[in-house]
């Protein structure tokens, strides 16, 4: 029975090893197995992800534009460069009719000039006429010129 002894001793060691060998080797694992899900997951390191110079943007926080909302932007701006084309125009007119009544209000002084005191000339009449028009015109296409310097 001496005998039997030390084998049994040794076969409980024997046993022992196996279950401890087995238990690091279950927990290395484990431990590998977190850490993967970890950096699957992301886990990790938030300020490890992608590209540090391009930002992860959340789909919900900044949504495309919808269609709808960008045929209605470019009609606005297609309206807005119109609208500004228009007052372009008006204000170049304009511009072009002030020249033409400083030269015929020139013109007008002239012939008033060269009249009597008491006596006006058909030409003058006529001139004094045009200008009240265009004068007319002008402070009209002011009224219309919106947003002018």
């Amino acid at each position: 029975m001496l005998l039997s002894q030390p084998q049994d001793q040794s076969r409980e060691q024997d046993r022992g090893r196996p279950l401890l060998h087995r238990s690091r080797l279950l927990t290395g694992a484990g431990l590998l197995s977190l850490a993967a899900i970890a950096l699957l997951t992301g886990a990790a390191e938030p300020g490890q992800q992608g590209n540090p110079d391009r930002p992860y943007l959340i789909p919900e926080a900044n949504p495309l534009p919808d269609v709808n909302d960008r045929m209605k932007m470019r009609e606005q701006q297609a309206k807005q460069q119109n609208f500004d084309a228009a007052n372009a125009e008006r204000k170049k007119q304009l511009s072009d009719d002030s020249t033409k009544l400083l030269t015929l209000a020139m013109a007008l002084k002239a012939e008033v000039d060269k009249t009597n005191k008491d006596m006006l000339s058909l030409n003058v009449i006529r001139k004094a006429d045009e200008i009240e028009k265009l004068a007319h015109d002008v402070k009209e296409k002011m009224k219309l010129t919106i947003g002018g310097s």
